[in-house]
């Protein structure tokens, strides 16, 4: 049924690999494919206690959505394909987890800290880099200030650097490190916990902690997003940015 996500559930557990390595890029194929497991992982609430998402290869968990679905003919459909991910994630009852390995970047990046926990091994490194490109990263927006607070959310997303498993860590943007070569049997075990856990428990808990956030991710991506295509996607280095990575060039600024 997928090309390039591998989906199963086992007991209570399910899983979406993204198995395009080595980068695990989000094409808008692939996304769509994210889309059709979430929402099989939605109607299975019933008989699950969590997911996990994660990647194959040790060398990223994903290095982002692919630049050439940033093209003004494909923007729109890409924004909303991969923005149907988070609002997915964002009606789920169950317990989401990222499980990552290697880079996270980008749309990477936000995939993992869509979810509501975030494991990893300790070659991870995590970053938002949209910047470079002079353009920015809406979901990270959203979710980023609440996770490590106003001064670093603005730090990473305006320098666009990366930062390792431990800064990430003790950030509070990671949970769990653990060594690369343990990583897979740690993931197992600590989903295992979830498993043995009530459902309907960890589903009323979550519910009352995402109301302790006091923010509504449907109004602040909404316009995060008419910011993006009706603002920023106008101005021309945006458009210098995404045609200077396609054609391996160093940008031109021109700030307009």
């Amino acid at each position: 049924m997928f090309g390039f996500i591998n989906y199963k559930k086992e007991g209570r557990i399910a899983e979406i690999r993204i198995n395009k390595p080595p980068y695990n890029v989000l094409d808008i194929k692939t996304m769509e494919e994210i889309n059709t497991a979430l929402d099989d992982v939605k109607n299975s609430q019933p008989d699950l206690n969590a997911l996990v998402i994660t990647a194959e290869g040790d060398k990223a968990f994903s290095a982002g959505v692919d630049v050439a679905d940033h093209t003004p003919d494909k923007m729109e459909r890409m924004l909303e394909t991969f923005h149907g991910i988070f609002r997915r994630l964002e009606t789920l009852d169950i317990i989401t987890i990222a499980g990552v390995k290697g880079s996270a970047l980008g749309g990477g990046c936000e995939l993992a800290i869509g979810c509501d926990l975030i494991i990893c091994a300790d070659n991870a490194k995590f970053g938002q880099p949209e910047i470079k490109l002079a353009v920015f990263p809406p979901v990270a927006i959203t979710y980023l200030s609440h996770i490590v607070g106003t001064k670093k959310a603005f730090e990473i997303i305006l320098l666009g650097e990366t930062i390792s498993a431990e800064e990430a860590k003790t950030l509070g943007l990671v949970n769990q490190v653990f060594p690369l070569a343990e990583f897979e049997d740690k993931l197992k075990e600590y989903m295992k916990k979830l498993e043995m856990m009530s459902g309907s428990a960890l589903k009323v808990t979550k519910k009352s902690l995402k109301k302790s956030l006091n923010f509504n991710f449907e109004d602040v991506l909404s316009q995060i997003e008419k910011d993006y295509l009706s603002e920023l996607m106008t101005l021309e280095d945006a458009n210098e940015g995404i045609n200077s990575f396609l054609e391996k060039r160093k940008p031109v600024w021109k700030h307009r």
